[in-house]
């Protein structure tokens, strides 16, 4: 089995680099997730962090094609190994630095940097140094041994799927809803070492008494529309309208915020605010946003 995985390591890399490479390169919303990463901290403004992670995502369709057209060769394998090096330090570095980032990895990814995330890093090197294992060509593999090959296809096809929390909406989610209908919702029932599931509308109360909505208020035009958690972490979107010397344009405002704070367990969190040009899809950089503070009405008397 040892051989058979050494000889699909390229296949699965080189399809796994494809995937995300491509994403990168070619994706609408690379702009937008490029804005949530450390890059835009470490490269000064929103369009270089883009074009970092377009070039990138370059990179890793060049490998890829490398290893699905010449698996025997070193090459392509010490290129994947150390091109998971790198993802592996830049994740470091963003964990230390800036830990309410996202990845960027798959440029679908908006959560914050997790486990999943250094994981899938850690296969990419695995993966690099068994492609330069390779004894023999992935599709002569598949064609001598079909059944292992198919077998070891499907295992990492699954644990590729549990890593990426961006695919969580097409099998995890339905998978939930699926033990809802069969086990029944577990809210009736005091929850195990009391740590509950909070609420969106509690994380929304939350949010509007924070000072990140005051200061991001005068842009918000709308109520929720969206919301997702992602690894700890609760992403609240609204639209709205950002003015300034263009004019004025529609924009998406997300929040992110702890997913299990309260205005019970956290009066003052922190959030994260993020301004998007809703037709571009390019981060807007709107500065240092001043909170707008509310003014304390009188009680009546």
């Amino acid at each position: 089995m040892i051989s058979v995985l050494t000889s699909l390591a390229p296949l699965l890399c080189g399809g796994l680099l494809a995937v995300t490479g491509a994403a990168k390169l070619f994706g609408r919303r690379t702009a937008q997730l490029a804005a949530n990463t450390v890059l835009v901290r470490v490269l000064g403004n929103g369009h270089r962090a883009t074009a970092a992670l377009r070039t990138v995502g370059a990179a890793e369709v060049l490998i890829a094609a490398a290893l699905l057209a010449a698996p025997e060769a070193a090459a392509p394998g010490v290129a994947t190994a150390l091109l998971g090096a790198g993802f592996t330090g830049y994740l470091a570095y963003a964990r230390a630095t800036a830990p309410e980032s996202s990845c960027g990895c798959s440029a679908r990814d908006e959560g914050p940097i997790g486990w999943r995330s250094f994981t899938r890093a850690g296969l990419v090197v695995l993966g690099g140094l068994a492609a330069v294992a390779a004894d023999r060509t992935w599709w002569s593999r598949i064609d001598g041994d079909p059944l292992p090959s198919a077998v070891v296809v499907v295992v990492a096809a699954a644990v590729l799927l549990a890593l990426s929390s961006d695919l969580d909406q097409r099998w995890l989610v339905p998978l939930r809803k699926l033990r809802l209908r069969l086990f029944g919702t577990p809210l009736g029932r005091p929850p195990r070492g009391g740590d509950a599931r909070v609420p969106v509308a509690a994380s929304v109360e939350l949010l509007e008494n924070s000072l990140a909505w005051q200061a991001a208020s005068p842009v918000v035009r709308s109520a929720l529309l969206d919301h997702w958690d992602d690894e700890g972490w609760r992403i609240l979107r609204f639209t709205g309208v950002y003015e300034d010397k263009r004019g004025a344009r529609p924009v998406n405002v997300l929040f992110a915020l702890d997913l299990t704070a309260t205005i019970d367990n956290a009066p003052a969190p922190a959030v994260r605010v993020s301004v998007v040009d809703d037709i571009t899809e390019e981060p807007i950089d709107v500065g240092h946003l001043t909170p707008v503070l509310r003014p304390v009405l009188p009680l009546a008397g």
